[in-house]
């Protein structure tokens, strides 16, 4: 297993700057971010420019991962196929598919993103709505030798009351998802705020993980017993629960060795790439990379490979 990390969290550094400070640092593989260009739109970047890339530019990112000796673990674009704006849809689904080719061009195996979800329909509705969409995306990228792998983020804040946005959350749907050819990007931190055992929910799915992220997060039960586990009834910000946050590998309740352990058990031997989101270790590059060192700190020495 290779430890990685997910590039949006330095969105306004160069993939260039990015190889060799992951390189310098004890990192072995970049999950590359991918978005199209959105403003300041949180937790994206476009570190690589999918829809223009042709195939000399894949040559040179290629050649910048051998380099540092990187492996580009997975494409990153983490958006709503489920858009309920016919229109915008449309444009999540041509992105990634813009993304599966560049993937197979740059030899990433996997493109990650959600399964998200229509907040105006039923979840029955929503994943039928989902079935017939998936198939043909999980085709297309078969036939490209890459695999589609999706986030169990819940992204609550795409729902405008606080629902799960992304209809991949359980492993009740992740049996779901993986009859449409999807794969599983696991990420234990969305897990344990729900309340389901990180490790119990893996243990069977193991072999259907085809990427990891480690991100931790921290809980505050005084403040759930107040607002109750769907957060805050009124709020600034859509993200902000008010009783628990992330942070980044070591600092939150996630148990790492478990986790690892599991993962090694059970045949990954992929990449875990750190996501970080951790708001205590935000705000400026030396405190983004700070957060990426204390992660480092608490994974690389469980990770066997």
């Amino acid at each position: 297993m290779k430890l990685g990390f997910l590039t949006a969290c330095l969105p306004d550094v160069p993939l260039p700057e990015l190889a060799a400070w992951a390189a310098d640092h004890g990192y072995r593989a970049l999950e590359v971010a991918a978005w199209p260009a959105t403003g300041n739109r949180p937790f994206t970047a476009s570190h690589l420019a999918a829809e223009s890339l042709d195939r000399t530019g894949a040559e040179h990112v290629a050649e910048l991962f051998h380099r540092h000796g990187l492996t580009l673990s997975s494409l990153a674009y983490y958006d709503n196929p489920l858009h309920p704006d016919p229109e915008e849809r449309l444009r999540v689904h041509a992105h990634l598919r813009r993304c599966i080719d560049v993937a197979a061009l740059v030899g990433a195996p996997t493109v990650g993103t959600f399964v998200g979800r229509h907040p105006g329909r039923t979840v029955a509705e929503n994943l039928a709505d989902a079935a017939q969409i998936f198939p043909e995306l999980t085709g297309y990228a078969a036939e490209r030798g890459v695999k589609i792998v999706i986030e169990n983020c819940v992204m609550e804040g795409w729902h405008p009351d606080g629902y799960p946005g992304n209809l991949a959350y359980s492993p009740e749907l992740w049996e779901w998802m993986f009859s449409l050819g999807l794969y599983l990007n696991y990420d234990p931190s969305h897990l344990v705020w729900m309340g389901i055992d990180p490790v119990a929910a893996l243990r069977p799915y193991v072999g259907k993980v085809a990427h990891a992220q480690a991100k931790d997060v921290q809980l505050d039960t005084a403040a759930r017993n107040r607002y109750g586990w769907p957060g805050r009834a009124a709020r600034t910000d859509p993200w902000d629960t008010g009783w628990w946050r992330y942070r980044v590998p070591g600092l939150g309740e996630v148990d790492w060795r478990r986790i690892v352990d599991t993962l090694d058990e059970g045949g990954y031997d992929g990449v875990l790439s750190v996501e970080h989101e951790d708001p205590v270790w935000s705000g400026d590059r030396h405190r983004t990379e700070t957060g990426l060192e204390i992660a480092r700190r608490t994974l690389a020495p469980l990770l066997a490979g």
